[in-house]
């Protein structure tokens, strides 16, 4: 594979690579390389949820979300889940479920989300980052099930890790 690099930023190294497909094809991709991230439901035992409703410019406003940020060279999924839950909503967990990995659009890039239950939580001290921009919201897992429904959560890893958490047929589903 050849690549030619476009753009190194701190977030996406977005490059043009030449590959061949398994037909034999060989094509040039546009394609952005990623470090990875971690999301983590932090799942209170009342069966209250914490999100987070953040300002995303590139998401055209304010989105509600479950922490999340990306990994720091050389840290595992988990810490990083764990270090975001403590930034972004000032929470530990005694507990963490690994529920799924996802490929978050595998058609032009090679970020993958970690995404994490954390149950037995209590206060931790934190602070989000500079460029955030953070509303704390605490509610009831079923209110953000409905909110996934009903379209006021369109995040793709909160509604994934929502659901996995908390359940699909309890949000509507089969």
């Amino acid at each position: 594979m050849a690549r030619e690099t476009i753009f190194q930023g701190r977030v996406v190294d977005l490059g043009l690579e030449t590959v061949t497909l398994p037909n034999g094809k060989e094509v040039t991709l546009e394609v952005i390389r990623h470090p990875g991230a971690a999301a983590v439901v932090p799942l209170h035992d009342d069966g209250t949820v914490t999100l987070i409703h953040q300002y995303r410019h590139a998401g055209g406003g304010m989105h509600y979300e479950i922490p999340a940020g990306l990994l720091e060279p050389g840290e595992t999924p988990q810490h990083s889940a764990a270090r975001e839950l403590a930034e972004e909503v000032q929470l530990q967990g005694e507990h963490y479920r690994h529920l799924i990995t996802l490929h978050t659009t595998p058609g032009f890039t090679s970020e993958q989300i970690h995404i994490y239950a954390a149950t037995g939580l209590s206060a931790a001290e934190g602070q989000p980052d500079d460029d955030e921009v953070i509303t704390v919201v605490r509610l009831p897992g079923a209110e953000a099930l409905r909110m996934v429904r009903d379209g006021e959560i369109t995040d793709a890893k909160t509604v994934c890790g929502l659901l996995m958490a908390l359940g699909y047929s309890a949000a509507g589903g089969t």
